[in-house]
């Protein structure tokens, strides 16, 4: 009977309340407004802001790059922020600003004007990848937490996917319609997650002989960013290419291209939920090493092969790992630090700065070995998947358990 009491407190323990689950909302909300639309939807927009002669080519380039700039200085600044402002609010104000830039996006006064409030959304977002799953996560049972990451960036999947769905619908109206209306949606999803934060800043236990010794555990923690830097270097090659690969490389139109993205999109939004529960049921750790060998094979297949279901596999693969490492990485994390929190969120700093650098230099990298090698997409293909594979091979030295 004891043993049956015990184990009913446990699992009650492990149990969601509401409270917990309005949290899980809220991110949800924060990782698909700041990060999700903030970030993807604006790919699909650069033919009509060039044709509409908002901004030249170049510019358009240039403006995208304004967000992969502030996302890292959120990444590297988000934690300060919240210091200052404390949890809640900082997220609040993040939220805001990603919703004003929608909004302040429709009226193109100057290329000056346009790129700053493109940089504060990407700040905006890279701050909330920091934050969000750091505040909300140490007030979930540690049994829940794989499930509960999984549906805080469920938001980031769930934003790839309206890149190529939402979109194109809302330039019926007009280029300028386009983004009040995604202003228009931010702000009742900013609404909806206001009360939803946790109003107090993450429990801080007493640190234990086990904390202490985690929080020592520097080289599996190196290797995590250097890997999180790596998978960074792996998705990017599909993130810019994989549209135009189908459409041009291949041959197979714009059309077709598009409906590959709009799969990339639907994979995505299961990615951050199969991951998070994958890493809850076998570990973090090992659950991150089986992501890396099977993205380094779609990457491998892309490089590879022109047929339509062998890309369609790899655009599957990648497409739900795109979101998917988040909470594995996050996990991982928590893994190895398992009784600090500031440590953890420290780290997860550090962890998303390492991903934004290398996806910024990847981005810039990769598209000038493009142009210097005469639109070699199987080369480009072949460096994210070697990038993976290296990641790979490292974690078999280093985690060996």
């Amino acid at each position: 009977m004891q043993d049956q009491a015990s184990a009913l407190r446990a699992g009650q323990s492990d149990s969601l309340d509401m409270r917990s689950i309005y949290a899980m909302l809220a991110g949800f909300c924060a990782s698909l407004v700041a990060i999700g639309l903030a970030r993807f939807a604006y790919t699909p927009l650069i033919p009509p802001l060039i044709e509409a002669h908002w901004f030249t080519s170049s510019q358009a380039v240039t403006l995208g790059a304004a967000n992969f700039a502030g996302y890292l200085a959120g990444a590297l600044f988000g934690r300060s922020m919240a210091s200052t402002l404390g949890n809640r609010l900082a997220l609040r104000l993040l939220m805001a600003i990603a919703t004003a830039a929608f909004f302040a996006c429709a009226f193109p006064l100057s290329i000056a004007w346009f790129f700053g409030w493109r940089f504060l959304s990407g700040l905006s977002g890279g701050a909330i990848m920091v934050l969000v799953a750091t505040t909300i996560l140490p007030h979930i049972a540690p049994a829940r937490r794989g499930f509960a990451s999984g549906m805080i960036f469920f938001g980031l999947g769930f934003g790839i996917a309206a890149s190529g769905t939402l979109i194109p619908r809302l330039l019926h109206y007009g280029l300028q319609a386009t983004w009040i209306g995604l202003g228009v949606f931010s702000l009742v999803l900013t609404v909806v997650a206001w009360f939803g934060w946790p109003s107090t800043n993450p429990p801080v236990p007493a640190v234990t002989r086990e904390a202490h010794g985690a929080r020592h555990d520097g080289t599996r923690l190196r290797l995590l960013y250097a890997q999180y830097a790596a998978n960074a270097l792996g998705l990017v090659p599909a993130m810019i290419l994989l549209v135009d690969y189908i459409a041009r490389g291949i041959g197979r139109g714009a059309g077709v291209g598009a409906s590959y993205w709009v799969l990339y999109g639907v994979a995505a939004i299961f990615g951050p939920l199969i991951c998070g529960n994958l890493g809850d049921r076998i570990g973090f750790g090992r659950a991150y090493r089986y992501a890396l060998i099977v993205q380094a094979a779609a990457a491998a297949l892309l490089a590879m092969s022109g047929h339509a279901y062998v890309i369609g596999l790899a655009t599957v693969i990648l497409g739900l790992f795109t979101p998917g490492i988040v909470p594995l990485a996050l996990g991982r994390v928590h893994e190895l630090l398992p009784h600090d929190h500031a440590e953890q969120r420290a780290s997860w700093s550090r962890a998303t700065s390492a991903f934004a650098l290398f996806q910024a230099v990847g981005g810039y990298g990769y598209s000038f070995l493009f142009s210097h090698t005469h639109n070699n997409y199987a080369l480009i293909f072949a460096c994210g998947a070697l990038a993976l594979t290296a990641a790979f091979v490292a974690d078999l030295f280093v985690n060996r358990d």
